[in-house]
């Protein structure tokens, strides 16, 4: 079986969707969850319901990107990213290592939406523990390696906790479940979305 053929130009150009009221939501994606996946997809799908305009960043990660460096990596590119936008920037929705965006976020006062926030990293969880601007979480018990229960329930944030979803939200060997939580997820970034003023 071929491997397919990515196309780093496509890869790492940022895909932008006008909105209407000249307020930015940047969306940053994980390791190898694309914005074409279904989680933000679909957030930019409720994203652009809401008034919002959408850039999102198609990034490939460096093969010899180290874990310590990771973090410094992702704000590289949002910090691009944000300045690009001239100060209309008013929302981060991050993806796994999109969430090592978190410290910037909380430095900025940033609004965010963190889909399987990486809250076994200190990193991300100091700042998500430390930052005062709404945010949602959203998680799966079955991401055994970055889903903390306890870390999301000590955070001042919303959260929402699927049952038996992993790191992608979806429940192995179970695409009717998978779709239901992702029925979840969308609702929830609805619902905080609406809730805010947004």
């Amino acid at each position: 079986m071929r491997e397919p053929v990515i196309d780093p130009v496509r890869f790492s150009t940022p895909t932008r969707f006008e909105g209407g009221s000249g307020r930015v939501a940047l969306v940053l994606p994980g390791m190898g969850y694309s914005p074409a996946r279904p989680l933000l997809h679909f957030a930019r799908a409720a994203l652009l319901a809401a008034g919002w305009t959408v850039r999102e960043l198609w990034w490939q990660v460096p093969p010899d990107l180290s874990p310590a460096r990771s973090a410094a990596w992702v704000r590289e590119r949002a910090e691009e990213a944000i300045a690009a936008e001239d100060g209309a920037c008013g929302l981060l929705v991050g993806k796994s290592l999109g969430t090592m965006a978190a410290p910037l976020a909380q430095e900025r006062g940033l609004p965010a939406i963190w889909l399987t926030p990486l809250l076994r990293d200190a990193g991300v969880a100091a700042a998500l523990a430390g930052a005062t601007a709404p945010a949602l979480l959203i998680g799966g018990t079955a991401d055994e390696r970055w889903w903390d229960p306890a870390i999301a329930a000590s955070l001042p944030h919303e959260v929402v906790e699927i049952p038996g979803a992993d790191h992608a939200l979806e429940l192995p060997g179970d695409p009717a479940g998978s779709v239901l939580a992702l029925h979840r997820a969308v609702t929830a970034m609805e619902t905080f979305l609406g809730r805010w003023g947004a």
